[in-house]
């Protein structure tokens, strides 16, 4: 198995091309990663296609500039489909023996991963704006203030509504016909909105948190990096693991048979270099 994230052509200047190595081992799962596909040459970079593929038109206040966001989740995500295709091409050469070459991009990553908001434009001819914390379809699904800060509040469901309007202490919201449905709590959600918020300013939002939790309603604070950590140790997540002495986030799959191993630590730079080079001439 090969992969490479150097631009198109890149490879094969070394003689390593798909063609190339493919002609030497035709079982070899080859796998390529540029920006904008086998015909661009262009450079491709986390931020230029979070802004080339609409995602940052997406990001921020409706009335504020677009935002990227916060890691470079298009790396992240493009990484996720070359895996997948590897797998897939593996078991293929599992059952027949056969190779291939894997393509992917970054630019059509991110239209995938833009899932909904990329489907509003191509099947509905809608282009979506931003919307800051807002849900495009579900409401209340963003960050309320409460007495003494924001608390997600996430409701998905018409059930869920009625929960959290008899847990706010207003039951007869839910019977409102402009609220009674998710269609019409989204066409009323300026009417609502207000309403929800006088409410949760009455008590602070640990205790809100409480209250809507014991009630069964999605909900939770706003935690920054440490207490997502902590909180992910309480629930016994395990989430930080030593591979060679240094601290990392644990891998999230959980494989009942084929437990996940952290044999290694990340490498320093050229730490395995010899070794590959030798690997490579030897072959």
């Amino acid at each position: 198995m090969l992969v490479h994230n150097l631009r198109p052509g890149g490879m094969a200047r070394f003689g390593l091309g798909y063609d190339d190595v493919a002609a030497v081992n035709p079982g070899v799962v080859y796998c390529s990663i540029s920006g904008f596909g086998p015909d661009a040459t262009l450079p491709g970079y986390d931020l230029l296609v979070q802004a080339l593929s609409g995602l940052m038109s997406l990001t921020g206040s409706p009335d504020g500039p677009p935002y990227r966001a916060g890691v470079a989740v298009v790396d992240v995500m493009t990484g996720l489909h070359g895996a997948t295709g590897i797998l897939a091409a593996l078991h293929h050469r599992d059952v027949t023996g056969e190779g291939q070459h894997v393509e992917t991009n970054l630019l059509s990553a991110a239209l995938s991963s833009l899932v909904n908001q990329t489907s509003a434009y191509v099947a509905g001819g809608v282009v979506p704006q931003r919307m800051g914390n807002e849900h495009l379809s579900l409401y209340p699904y963003e960050p309320m203030a409460t007495g003494d800060g924001e608390l997600i509040v996430a409701v998905g469901n018409d059930r869920q509504f009625r929960r959290l309007a008899g847990a706010l202490g207003v039951p007869e919201l839910a019977d409102d016909p402009r609220f009674a449905s998710m269609a019409a709590r989204n066409a009323n959600r300026r009417e609502l909105r207000p309403l929800l918020l006088a409410r949760l300013a009455e008590k602070p939002a640990q205790e809100w948190f409480r209250i809507l939790t014991d009630a069964d309603i999605p909900c939770g604070p706003i935690n920054d990096v440490r207490q997502g950590i902590e909180l992910a140790a309480g629930l016994g997540l395990d989430p930080v693991v030593s591979t060679g002495g240094v601290p990392t986030v644990r891998n999230p799959l959980t494989l009942s048979a084929t437990p996940v191993r952290h044999d290694l630590a990340p490498p320093a730079l050229d730490e395995h270099g010899a070794e590959i080079r030798a690997w490579l001439r030897r072959n």
